[in-house]
């Protein structure tokens, strides 16, 4: 159980990181959820959770702002006393092949993905230090583990997320601080609904255990790693892709 924790999910008005939030919500701990884009998704899943009796926030905030990130860090420590579970979830993707892909979507996809990660971490890391505990969960992506034709932004992006998160784990490890990386295959979420018939039969050709796996699947997975029962378990990369990157 979660009572009593405090968790910051961020990009979490949709898909993994909505159904992270919930999870967490149910096993007890009082969720912010956190947006860039949509208020109105971020507060419906908000209400979601507080008509399931559990109890939950919203924030927005773009996470790539290294300075932004200060502010709600601040803010949510002042209002709420303490975060003891972050879950950086908040990505987007800007598809190409390399050899067409721009500047501006290369980076624009390592800011979020992976300097966002930072940010969150970076801010956060003084209050975990000095409350002597912290489970963080960075979500990474089968993408960041064996690459991914059309993905060089993500893939990196993911891959660099892993690499964090090992350092962070070894630099936090003797504060009793967790860090591990989840890293999702071939899930359904509506991003994926969206894809042509042909790329989803490619896809599920590389699965072994040939389905698509579902939001729920990735937010056990971070419950798990949030609680005591992994309180053993840090610098891992727990991969929920049905077998993909074996």
């Amino acid at each position: 159980m979660l009572t009593g924790k405090v968790a910051l999910v961020t990009g979490a008005s949709r898909g993994i990181g909505s159904a992270v939030a919930k999870s967490l919500a149910k096993e007890g701990a009082f969720v912010i959820v956190n947006y860039n884009g949509s208020k109105e998704r971020a507060e419906a899943v908000a209400a979601e959770i507080t008509a399931a009796g559990g109890n939950a926030a919203v924030y927005g905030c773009d996470v790539s702002d290294f300075n932004a990130c200060g502010d709600m860090i601040k803010e949510l420590i002042k209002e709420y006393g303490h975060i003891d579970i972050l879950v950086n979830n908040a990505g987007i993707t800007r598809d190409n092949l390399l050899m067409k892909m721009s500047e501006e979507d290369f980076d624009g996809v390592l800011a979020t993905n992976l300097k966002g990660t930072f940010n969150t971490i970076r801010h956060l890391s003084r209050y975990l230090l000095k409350q002597r505990s912290g489970s963080i969960i960075n979500i990474s992506s089968v993408s960041g583990v064996v690459g991914n034709p059309g993905q060089a932004n993500y893939s990196a992006s993911k891959a660099g997320v892993i690499g964090l998160t090992k350092s962070v784990a070894r630099e936090l490890s003797s504060r009793g601080i967790t860090c591990n990386a989840v890293a999702p295959g071939f899930i359904e979420t509506e991003m994926t609904e969206k894809m042509p018939e042909a790329a989803k039969e490619n896809l599920l050709a590389q699965v072994p255990l040939m389905r698509a796996g579902s939001v729920e699947d990735v937010a056990g997975v971070v419950t798990f790693l949030a609680s005591e029962r992994a309180s053993y378990i840090t610098g891992q990369v727990i991969s929920v892709d049905g077998g993909m990157s074996m």
